[in-house]
């Protein structure tokens, strides 16, 4: 029989052990197999046991994993590497480097939620490596996304049966201060409008302004605008992934959607159409036929950040407050809110999803997003 023993380890925690416990007999080898048991309390060195005895009978035990936490971490990327985008496979590649960093040579069944808060502590007083001075605090929110994907990772790792449980699990996320995200009013949106039409790209700061992703216009083409239709069809994004500009498709099929124009949108994109075509002849074999809708003055694809810098500088120059290009989409969508526009209709516009029943359970048809067109057409035409 097992015996169980209290020892005092070096650092002066007390331990129960079980050396020389059975687990049946290896399978290269065919010896019999033993383990040295180790837990905090009798109790749960007891029940260990017992665990482990009932999966020796049952012949489904299985032999401790000895991988490492960067081990674990490299088999999630691996797992998910055909199911992510690339822009999702570097940000979450990012938030477990610094796991990565802390758990170099730890070995993942090691690992208990006393040290995951460590990490967490860590995290918040010293964790930045990027995206500012190293050494400082992380945000709650990036926190949270460590943590979170540090989670994810040990869960694949508990499934394929490497890890007995979850470390991360019982660690509480870090609570967030809410903040009130910046908008325009109307005023201020006429204001960005006015000033904006008065250059070469007024029809992609229209496309902006009426809520679509600054992906969505720097990626649109030529071939997605119907002007006889009277449509747009969005269906791929230009992004960047580790500094360098990819184009993808949405992440949902809700990404996927056509759009009505209003009638000064469709006017703007024939003078631009237009523009281009004369700086087409002018440029002779410089041009470069990008087929993009968004150009320079040479027919190369407006590079995001840059597309980014002159919304500020035409923000700047219009005396509206500064706000992230992106809250420009957010002012879309507060604009048909306080318009009336229904959530399924903004969520269709937008091309994003709304609460799990109004998704699931109403539909905007073609002709209901015209009542979007029509109410942004209006807002922004009243200068």
């Amino acid at each position: 029989m097992v015996k169980i023993r209290k020892e005092t380890l070096k650092d002066g925690r007390v331990v129960w052990r079980a050396r020389g416990v059975s687990v049946g007999k290896d399978p290269l080898t065919g010896k019999r197999a033993q383990r040295t048991i180790t837990r905090k309390t009798k109790h749960e060195l007891e029940a260990e046991l017992h665990r482990l005895g009932h999966a020796v009978g049952r012949g489904t035990y299985v032999k401790p994993w000895d991988g490492l936490v960067p081990e674990v971490i490299d088999g999630y990327l691996h797992n998910g590497a055909d199911q992510w985008e690339a822009n999702t496979r570097l940000s979450y590649a990012n938030a477990l480097q610094p796991a990565r960093e802390w758990f170099a040579h730890r070995k993942a069944r090691s690992v208990v939620r006393e040290d995951v808060e460590d990490y967490k502590r860590h995290l918040l007083h010293a964790g930045r490596r990027r995206g500012g001075k190293a050494g400082t605090a992380l945000s709650p929110r990036s926190v949270n996304l460590a943590l979170g994907q540090l989670q994810a990772a040990f869960d694949l790792a508990e499934r394929d049966g490497k890890v007995a449980r979850n470390p991360v699990r019982f660690v509480k996320r870090v609570k967030r201060a809410e903040s009130a995200r910046s908008t325009w009013g109307e005023d201020e949106a006429r204001r960005f409008l006015k000033v904006a039409d008065e250059g070469r790209l007024a029809a992609a700061w229209r496309l902006s302004m009426l809520g679509a992703r600054r992906g969505e216009v720097v990626a649109l083409r030529w071939d997605d605008v119907n002007l006889d239709a009277g449509t747009i069809s969005i269906g791929r994004s230009r992004v960047l992934v580790g500094g360098k500009v990819i184009e993808k498709s949405p992440k949902s099929e809700r990404g996927y959607r056509v759009l009505p124009l209003d009638a000064v949108l469709a006017t703007a994109l024939r003078a631009l159409r237009k523009r281009q075509a004369a700086e087409r002849l002018e440029a002779g074999p410089t041009y470069e036929a990008s087929g993009y809708v968004v150009t320079d003055e040479l027919g190369r694809p407006v590079h995001p950040e840059r597309f980014t810098d002159e919304f500020h500088r035409l923000a700047a120059l219009a005396r509206c407050p500064r706000i992230r290009l992106h809250d420009g989409r957010h002012t879309t969508n507060s604009l048909m809110a306080a318009a009336g526009i229904p959530d399924h209709i903004r969520a269709a516009w937008c091309g994003h999803t709304v609460a799990v029943n109004v998704a699931t359970y109403t539909h905007a048809r073609p002709e209901d997003l015209a009542i979007a067109r029509d109410a942004l057409s209006k807002i922004y035409s009243a200068m």
